[in-house]
């Protein structure tokens, strides 16, 4: 009865699922979103991107591809998961409220769903399927 009430009390459970949501998340956000923008900013083309908090158009776009395609991709992997979650998390509270502050929260869900996955990995850390979990390992046999 126990496991019908409550199914995700293993362990094992929820670092699978911790893993799935690391690279599902990951692998939309950087093939929507940060390899577009790296394309972009590789192509030699002028640069239309937004300006935000005083930054140039490319300096913008720079901070965005690299939170949005390296640091998704190092959240993907599990490798230093809760630092490279915080240029994530930092680029879409601009995105959401800067950005997009003015619009409707129709147009914000997207950007909104990121910011709120990447910040429960930001909590939850990378779990047992990780390059973190294989660095703790190694660094506690050392001692």
């Amino acid at each position: 009865m126990n496991r019908i009430i409550n199914p995700w009390t293993n362990d094992r459970v929820k670092d699978f699922l911790l893993l799935f949501l690391r690279l599902a998340i990951g692998a939309l956000l950087i093939s929507q979103h940060g390899y577009p923008k790296l394309l972009k900013l590789m192509s030699g083309e002028p640069i239309q991107f937004a300006a935000v908090m005083g930054m140039s158009e490319k300096s913008s776009l720079i901070l965005a591809m690299f939170a949005e395609y390296i640091c998704a991709i190092m959240v993907m992997l599990g490798m230093f998961t809760r630092l490279a979650a915080i240029p994530v998390i930092i680029t879409f509270l601009v995105i959401v409220f800067h950005v997009k502050g003015g619009n409707p929260v129709s147009d914000r869900e997207l950007p909104l769903l990121y910011l709120i996955f990447y910040t429960y990995i930001f909590f939850s850390g990378a779990g047992k399927h990780s390059f973190d979990n294989i660095f703790t390992k190694l660094l506690k046999r050392r001692e």
